[in-house]
């Protein structure tokens, strides 16, 4: 059964669960708020330690399973107790053994018999190609892997693994935001665009910096966009960055960090929000800097 159909530009991100301090009732409701306002795609990983307080919420209610969309993410071994830490020294690990046994592991942490979508989590500097490849084709056989892709994975990386994929990768999930925008000129973008797939953006907000009034880029944007905000009809600098992320070509989707849903309403709501192209090189303007040359 496919889940609904909700706003596919905002993804709710998950790997800050455990400073929330949800109960499994508590973020049971918090999941059923996020369905009822078009959020249903929810974002994992093995190393977030997620999966299993998600999976508890979503057992208590049984048809939830059906109504999201669970991506999830493996390849990178924290130094740890469990099977598939390091014991010595964190690193990247894109065996076929390892991608397997991550899944076995989500699936058993999700209470699920399958993930919507599973990224390699980060480049794995000793990758095989083909061993992913093969690791890939027996996830999607088994039927416990629907979609794959990759997250921070460069221009290149990304042509390397797909030219050796018997699938097809649908998403690059990487880092963007008035803070950090290389890949506008990195090919990040453009290769997503090129390919017709839709990126996933962490960090957005800059991992909080955009509600530090002491920050160099904050004070730029907070200083010049109060036009732009009235006139676009956004409360807050927070929508407006959404708004001016959405508007890139390429149809990125957004993933939040929240745990309240009073949070994430007003930036679902900002995804509605069209900025024009000068409004746009407005923004861009305030967070680099500087003007076009």
């Amino acid at each position: 059964m496919q889940a609904e159909n909700g706003d596919k530009s905002i993804i709710a991100g998950f790997w800050r669960t455990s400073a929330w301090g949800l109960s499994d009732q508590a973020l049971n409701r918090f999941i059923c708020e996020l369905i009822d306002i078009g959020v249903t795609d929810f974002d994992h990983a093995y190393v977030y330690r997620s999966e299993e307080s998600f999976g508890e919420a979503l057992a208590l209610s049984p048809t939830l399973r059906s109504r999201v969309n669970i991506i999830t993410k493996c390849g990178i071994r924290g130094v740890g107790n469990g099977a598939l830490d390091a014991r010595s020294v964190s690193h990247y690990d894109s065996s076929k053994e390892t991608i397997l046994s991550s899944v076995n592991h989500s699936l058993k942490a999700l209470k699920t018999d399958y993930v919507d979508t599973l990224l390699l989590h980060r480049p794995d500097y000793l990758m095989d190609v083909e061993e992913v490849n093969e690791a890939l084709n027996t996830l999607k056989q088994q039927g416990k892997v629907r979609r794959f892709g990759v997250s921070n994975f460069s221009v290149s990386q990304f042509s390397l693994l797909q030219d050796a994929l018997d699938v097809t990768l649908c998403t690059n999930q990487f880092e963007f935001s008035p803070f950090q925008t290389e890949a506008l000129d990195n090919g990040l973008f453009d290769q997503c665009y090129q390919n017709r797939i839709r990126p996933m953006i962490w960090s957005c907000l800059g991992g909080g910096r955009l509600f530090d009034p002491q920050d160099e880029v904050t004070q730029r944007l907070s200083e010049s966009l109060g036009e732009v905000m009235e006139e676009v009809g956004v409360s807050s600098l927070a929508e407006l960055i959404y708004a001016w992320v959405l508007a890139i070509p390429s149809q990125p989707r957004i993933i939040t960090g929240s745990g309240k849903i009073d949070n994430i309403r007003p930036l679902v709501e900002a995804s509605k929000v069209s900025l024009n192209r000068e409004r746009w090189y407005q923004v861009w303007t305030a967070a680099v800097g500087h003007g076009v040359k």
